[in-house]
């Protein structure tokens, strides 16, 4: 308690007051004030679209401010690039890492810095070392950055900012790529660094970690600050109402299976990428109708390339078996067109990083986006627009996206509304396997829990969904089933009712090829 107490008296290491910031006549930030502490983990909530991220770049030196102030250790500063804040002790862990692949960790952590006496690569890995010392790390300065895991390269970046003597770290989502083992070990490092003095702020969507993780949270909505919050005195119904305004129903509802069918058999598939390097290895599973089956792996272990060979996108060996509800026949996908796997009523809903770059088109509106799926067989130069225009509306609905209407340019849409836009077009189509990839990427969790409602539905109207999620504590919620990709093996396929986070976890990073321990929960296929 007196902890608390001392904090509250001491100046903040950084305080925003009167925050604005304009892009033409879109408000993203509106007079925000808030504060961090040294000593202090501060975590910033909110929809998408709330604001969060604009409001961090601005504390990076990435935006200016239209209007307000910031002051660090109580004076005010201008903060103008991110050398700017670098010089005030501020550094960002963003999302995306900007490393060097071919450079070691220290290279890449001394790369553009200037030192005041002669470098020397040797010092400098030496001073990493005393770093990864202090807080808790595991780094092999010597490593080369293509050879290392997604855990690593973040704990490169986050190294760089604290070699340049940061003591405010902004982190921009940072477990949204890792397993609980390595969320694990990032939050003890986080509360060495906290219980050694520095400031930390992190952009969080996950309400679980927030809530063991952070000291304090900060809830924006629609560019407005609400209000902060300790999180000891908080849960996770209070902090969503606060985010959206409202009072959400944060349960997923799972039944049980009813008349499941097997829909999809895919047996024995490989692919090799260009190079010749193996991507899938021998995958064989079922996905059954009226189910949800979930597939979990670290980025980058096959989930994509074998979406994409049941869509017809890969070229792969094996069977890819699908029982045609309508005929009773079963047809081997690996035979057919893109199109005509999607003519049988099998969907791909992907959400890439880059959503306009793949599935959009950003200059057209909703309803031509809707028509690039439904009217690609148009027999005249006039398209009928009615049905798409309805379904359009219907979308923008059920989804609460946030748009002008039907006829705005969907590169105007933020990005989760673009995202809904993307996910309500392929369960429109009333598929028979619905696959969705990554569908709530970077969504806020009222619009996430819309999602996982819908697809919910599709389960309980007989279809099979195959669900790839990076949150385990949805996968555990949501799915039936969970297969585990690593390294483009099944490592394992779990009872999501029974399973733990710490079982996915070991499997999501085990050798698939290694025999299964005696008395495993797992097995290779469904």
């Amino acid at each position: 308690m007196s902890k608390a107490v001392s904090q509250e008296e001491q100046v903040p290491a950084i305080r925003l007051q009167h925050i604005t910031k304009r892009f033409g006549s879109v408000v993203a930030n509106d007079d925000v004030s808030l504060s961090v502490a040294h000593g202090q983990i501060l975590s910033v909530l909110g929809e998408n679209g709330s604001g969060k991220t604009t409001l961090m770049n601005m504390i990076a030196g990435i935006y200016f401010p239209d209007h307000g102030q910031i002051f660090v250790d109580g004076k005010e500063v201008l903060i103008r690039s991110p050398k700017d804040a670098f010089r005030y002790g501020i550094g960002m862990i963003h999302q995306h890492f900007k490393l060097v692949d071919v450079f070691s960790a220290t290279e890449n952590i001394v790369l553009g810095l200037d030192e005041a006496e002669r470098f020397s690569l040797k010092r400098s890995a030496g001073r990493v070392r005393e770093i990864t010392a202090q807080y808790g790390f595991e780094l092999d300065p010597d490593k080369k950055i293509y050879e290392m895991s997604v855990s690593e390269k973040q704990t490169v970046e986050i190294i760089k900012v604290l070699y340049r003597g940061a003591d405010i770290l902004i982190l921009d989502e940072p477990t949204a790529v890792l397993t609980p083992q390595e969320t694990q070990k990032l939050f003890a490092v986080l509360r060495r660094m906290r219980d050694s003095g520095k400031a930390i702020i992190i952009i969080t969507h996950k309400l679980n970690e927030v809530l063991s993780l952070s000291d304090r949270v900060a809830v924006l909505c629609k560019g407005k600050y609400i209000g902060t919050v300790n999180t000891a005195e908080t849960s996770e119904s209070e902090l969503t109402e606060m985010m959206v305004g409202k009072k959400v129903d944060l349960n997923i509802e799972r039944s049980e299976p009813k008349d499941s069918v097997d829909r999809l058999t895919v047996e024995g598939i490989s692919c090799k990428n260009r190079e010749g390097t193996e991507l899938l290895h021998d995958i064989s599973f079922t996905a059954r109708s009226g189910e949800i089956l979930g597939i979990a792996g670290i980025a980058g272990s096959g989930q994509r390339e074998l979406l994409e060979a049941i869509a017809g996108l890969q070229h792969v060996d094996g069977k890819i078996l699908y029982l045609n509800p309508k005929t009773g026949q079963t047809d081997n996908l690996r035979d057919k067109t893109p199109m005509q796997i999607r003519e049988l009523g099998v969907r791909l809903s992907f959400v890439p990083e880059d959503r306009l770059g793949m599935g959009l088109v950003g200059n057209m509106d909703i309803v031509d986006n809707i028509m690039l799926r439904s009217y690609k067989k148009g027999k005249s130069v006039f398209l009928e627009r009615k049905k798409p225009r309805s379904l359009a509306e219907k979308i923008i609905k059920e989804l609460e996206v946030v748009t002008p209407s039907a006829n705005t340019p969907v590169r105007r849409l933020s990005g989760g509304n673009v995202q809904k836009v993307l996910v309500g077009r392929e369960i429109a189509a009333s598929p028979t396997v619905l696959m969705a990839a990554y569908p709530v990427r970077g969504l806020d969790i009222n619009a996430s829990f819309t999602i996982y409602n819908l697809l919910n539905q599709q389960k309980e109207n007989g279809v099979a969904v195959i669900f790839v999620g990076e949150d385990l504590d949805v996968l555990l919620a949501l799915c039936d089933r969970i297969m585990v990709i690593s390294s483009g093996r099944i490592s394992g396929t779990v009872d999501a009712r029974t399973a733990t986070k710490e079982e996915i976890g070991l499997l999501m990073t085990k050798n698939a090829a290694a025999p299964e321990p005696e008395g495993g929960a797992a097995d290779g296929n469904a």
